[in-house]
């Protein structure tokens, strides 16, 4: 009998928990009366996370007019709960940065997740979402299963790849054909066992297919797009051989205009590699 996704997750041990660190600083942030203060001595208590933060909120994606050179008045000007979600991001990147390149560049992959994040946020500001940080979360995350397929595959993913290439299938189909499941059902459950909100959860269960979003359609659209708009500007790479086709539900839903193109690859160029050094350089 085949394992499910959430059996499959649960069998990958080193990845049960998200880092302390993030787990204390939402602690802090869900406390009733919680200070900013309090948030930001928590982050800094790990130079590392501090250290990247400060690149991101100093970089193009956020374009202040002054240098933000503490934590503190970086959730100042930010806001906790967009903090929390970029510390979140960085996080992640960070628990998996050993990740062996065998099957995949992981250097190519960040940037591909990287760049799917961004163009997440951009599109969500486009649309006036409130908070445009759980947008560049999700689409940080959405390819999060592929790694615990990486991690996990062993033979198997070496039947994956041989799929991809000579039999020319995508990646999701031989996903399925080897597993039963593919890489959006393994982050989904992921997500799940991290306690992470369900949004997030949807967005990145739904990616290749929104319209199974039915809480939150509304992430599961704006990532399912990003990550089209990202492989087809080929930046980075998650694997996939080809550009996987776009809901044209998803897309009207978006109410994207083709004049709003030119203007978001140019920022989207601009903020992903601002974003590839403030994250993982």
């Amino acid at each position: 009998m085949r394992e499910t996704a959430e059996q499959f997750v649960r069998g990958t041990p080193e990845i049960q928990s998200l880092p302390d660190v993030f787990r204390r600083i939402n602690e802090v942030i869900e406390r009733p009366n919680s200070s900013a203060d309090e948030v930001a001595k928590v982050v800094m208590e790990d130079p590392g996370l501090s250290s990247r933060l400060l690149r991101l909120v100093n970089s193009s994606l956020f374009s202040f007019p002054g240098e933000i050179d503490t934590i503190s008045r970086a959730i100042a000007t930010v806001g906790t709960q967009q903090v929390r979600d970029l510390a979140l991001a960085t996080c992640v990147i960070e628990m998996f940065e050993d990740v062996s390149s065998e099957f995949v560049n992981m250097q190519s992959y960040w940037e591909h997740c990287i760049a799917t994040a961004v163009c997440c946020r951009l599109l969500a500001h486009y649309r006036e979402e409130e908070n445009t940080e759980r947008f560049f979360v999700a689409g940080l995350l959405h390819d999060i299963g592929s790694i615990v397929i990486y991690l996990r595959g062993g033979r198997k993913l070496k039947r994956i790849v041989t799929r991809c290439t000579r039999e020319r299938q995508n990646l999701l189909t031989a996903e399925r054909a080897t597993f039963g499941f593919d890489h959006a059902d393994v982050g989904r459950e992921l997500l799940k066992l991290w306690g992470l909100p369900g949004a997030l959860q949807e967005a990145v269960g739904a990616h290749h297919k929104p319209s199974r979003a039915k809480r939150f359609p509304d992430v599961a659209n704006v990532t399912h797009v990003a990550e089209f708009l990202v492989e087809a500007r080929d930046l980075g790479s998650n694997g996939e051989h080809r550009v996987s086709p776009v809901s044209e539900e998803a897309w009207l839903e978006l109410g994207l205009s083709s004049d709003f193109l030119p203007l978001l690859y140019q920022d989207l160029e601009e903020q992903w590699r601002a974003s590839l050094g403030a994250m993982i350089r």
